[in-house]
């Protein structure tokens, strides 16, 4: 059996007979898939209340859902970012 130490050692199969048959002979390597995994971010976070009018709620909503992402995570990206731009030119 030959173990698969780089995830670019894996082909582009053509069929599920072919990747099948590719993992009758090959397997991953345990530091590989434990590199893999997602561990959440150990900081913490605080919850805050913010009051929004009710139309700009909505939009931000739509925006959000229309770049398949959670509204509250989106905002969170956009404060980090401005934040991150206001750090840059006091």
């Amino acid at each position: 059996m030959k173990i698969i130490t780089s995830w670019s050692e894996l082909p582009d199969f053509d069929d599920d007979a072919a990747e099948n048959a590719f993992w009758q002979e090959h397997e991953l390597d345990s530091k590989l898939m434990a590199g893999s995994v997602h561990e959440a971010d150990s900081r913490e976070s605080t919850t805050i209340t913010l009051r929004f009018d009710p139309r700009m709620l909505s939009r931000l909503k739509r925006i959000a859902r229309s770049r398949f992402l959670n509204y509250q995570s989106m905002m969170k990206q956009w404060l980090a970012e401005r934040l991150e731009e206001e750090m840059k030119n006091p």
